[in-house]
């Protein structure tokens, strides 16, 4: 169901796929919109290595809420940002892309533990982050990704 990478030789491992999910900020998340438009937009996330699903944080309204409630099928893409050798203009990066299905999280207690963890890819200031979730996290609405499929690889411009 789910196409291999044309260029075998560029393909990453699963490890690093995974290392990048952990470690990069923000990526884009594309679902299918309005009218069966796709739509796309940045998200930050957090990939919880103990369950393997990237979760997400939202209000609890809009069109990526609509679409994801009408079609659970959704692809996340990463990139990391990238490196030039010395007097070369092509840019090499890697990108991982995660096919998967949603599910909305009502757990309260987990939409916290997650929305910390997320946080501190941004900030070690745990009274920000604790005051944060007070005021916010009981509107929060989380979703998880679960992987169906994994891919990525590297690209160098040309």
């Amino acid at each position: 169901m789910f196409r291999t990478v044309t260029r075998a030789k560029q393909q990453l491992s699963r490890e690093e796929c995974i290392d990048l999910l952990k470690t990069e900020k923000r990526g884009v998340l594309s679902v299918l919109g309005d009218e069966g438009y796709p739509y796309g937009m940045p998200l930050n996330h957090y990939y919880n290595e103990a369950d393997g699903k990237l979760y997400f944080h939202s209000g609890p309204k809009g069109h990526k809420i609509d679409a994801l409630r009408g079609c659970d099928k959704a692809s996340f893409c990463v990139c990391d940002p990238g490196s030039r050798d010395p007097g070369d203009w092509a840019l090499r990066f890697r990108s991982v892309i995660v096919f998967g299905r949603v599910e909305f999280i009502e757990d309260r207690n987990v939409i916290y533990d997650i929305s910390a963890r997320l946080s501190r890819k941004f900030t070690e200031d745990e009274a920000y982050i604790a005051d944060e979730i007070r005021r916010v996290g009981p509107v929060t609405c989380m979703f998880a990704l679960v992987p169906e499929h994994i891919t990525g690889k590297r690209i160098r411009e040309a």
